[in-house]
């Protein structure tokens, strides 16, 4: 394609422009359209809406397991014959440390994220106290993921001072009753729709690579579009062993970048976040994924680890980017490499799952309580 092609491209992103889908179609699969002119484009557009920050989110796994969802893709599902960690919710005092050393460790965003279907009353009641004690003992936005609500329990964490909600799409309305039968695509809608009704934020993505076509893709990306969501995580599918989805020969580094520069023009606003199995398809392009996505999860995801925080800074800084926290990016690689192991395994490619220590990490600094 000619320069012109890439320049228009991002000038109508910058003016919120929708692309057609033919030319979000040539995004993801023309080879006329070449990769590196596209995440210049991308960087255009980027930079013009969220500068050249990037956001560190960490999720808490605030309880691993008994979930009554087949979420095909999940560890923690019913369905799922995964070895992990279960364990019933964190004490309160284990959460707020958890808060606190994700804020110390760099993090803009702490991610709560509970398993089940959706919280009860007491459940959401709990959650908000949790969130105002949160607030008010560290300066951190939290986000949290609680499964499916209606607008009344969502005020409620609202009116707590929750910053965001999480409620991943996943997939599309097509393609959801093969990675899900327990619930729908209109549920998970519901709760997005629930939640902006109650004045929240919303985070709400995507995962690649669960056998979905390029139609399933691009109705995701507009959909997001449709919905407003300020923050949009691109996970990669991890195939756990013991899930029921197994991994599909698709999802290429050159692939997954094409993809989070459709998701950036589409979404030009839009936090657009690497999330799970960044390290295992991204390999060594997965710095250029921060061209056109703009955060990504430090310490892992809900059961599979990451890298290790030293590289994931490190490989920030040689970008040329920031990040967003009262913390340089040099002082948090100085503390990380006076306490880290140099040797843990190369996390690109080995799955490795996080045991008790990395879920709870605590119960080994002090009495967590009851």
């Amino acid at each position: 394609m000619k320069r012109q092609f890439y320049k228009k491209i991002a000038e109508q992103c910058v003016v919120e422009e929708l692309l057609s889908e033919k030319i979000a179609r040539d995004i993801l699969l023309s080879s006329d359209v070449e990769l590196i002119s596209l995440l210049d484009s991308a960087y255009m557009v980027r930079k013009k809406f969220v500068g050249n920050s990037v956001t560190i989110h960490v999720i808490n796994n605030a309880q691993n397991g008994y979930c009554p969802e087949d979420c095909h893709y999940c560890a923690q599902a019913k369905s799922s014959q995964a070895d992990i960690e279960e364990y019933p919710l964190k004490s309160d005092q284990e959460i707020l440390r958890e808060a606190k050393r994700a804020h110390e460790g760099g993090a803009h965003r702490y991610c709560m994220v509970f398993a089940g279907r959706g919280p009860s009353q007491k459940r959401i009641e709990h959650l908000a106290r949790l969130i105002r004690d949160i607030k008010s003992q560290c300066p951190i936005e939290v986000c949290v993921s609680a499964g499916l609500l209606d607008h009344d329990k969502a005020q409620v964490l609202a009116q707590a001072g929750l910053d965001r909600l999480n409620h991943n799409l996943n997939t599309s309305a097509r393609h959801y009753s093969k990675i899900c039968t327990t619930h729908t695509y209109k549920d998970r809608l519901n709760t997005l729709q629930a939640a902006r009704k109650a004045g929240l934020q919303i985070c709400s993505g995507v995962i690649l690579g669960m056998g979905e076509t390029i139609e399933d893709v691009l109705e995701m990306a507009y959909t997001l579009r449709e919905l407003s969501v300020e923050s949009i995580p691109v996970n990669f599918f991890i195939p756990i062993p013991g899930v029921q989805i197994k991994e599909q020969p698709t999802l290429t580094p050159e692939y997954c970048l094409r993809v989070l520069c459709l998701y950036r023009f589409l979404n030009p606003k839009a936090e657009i976040r690497i999330a799970a199995g960044r390290e295992r398809y991204l390999r060594s392009m997965e710095v250029m994924a921060l061209y056109p996505a703009n955060s990504l999860f430090l310490d892992g995801y809900l059961n599979a680890k990451g890298s290790q925080r030293t590289r994931t800074f490190q490989m920030i800084k040689d970008g040329g980017f920031t990040i967003s926290s009262e913390y340089s990016i040099d002082e948090l690689i100085a503390a990380e490499t006076s306490t880290s192991n140099t040797g843990q395994e190369d996390l690109a490619v080995e799955i490795i799952m996080k045991d008790l220590k990395s879920l709870r990490p605590e119960l080994g600094s002090s009495n967590p309580g009851t």
